[in-house]
């Protein structure tokens, strides 16, 4: 059953899956384009090298993200757990 919760993780998956596809389409357009430039062999190399570079430091930043949203759904998740633990100790009380 899709409640909420399932809902944003469905979401979640379904962008982060987005953006990896993306990112490869554009890697290896990137790759096919400067193979096929008129250039040589040295200028290619470089191109390839910045391209591998700036890659690199998108993959870093979209890690970084992750990490960030991983680490509100734990507190989240630790918050929500709380609240149920003083919700079952209020009920106790008042039986």
């Amino acid at each position: 059953m899709l409640n909420g919760n399932n809902l944003n993780r469905l979401n979640m998956k379904s962008g982060n899956s987005f953006l990896t596809g993306l990112l490869a389409g554009a890697a290896i357009g990137g790759i096919i384009a400067l193979l096929y430039a008129p250039k040589s062999g040295k200028e290619t190399r470089e191109q390839l090298k910045n391209k591998f570079t700036e890659l690199e430091k998108e993959l870093e930043n979209l890690k970084g993200q992750a990490s960030q949203k991983t680490g509100k759904i734990k507190d989240d998740l630790a918050q929500k757990l709380a609240d149920l633990q003083r919700e079952i100790e209020n009920l106790s009380k008042a039986v």
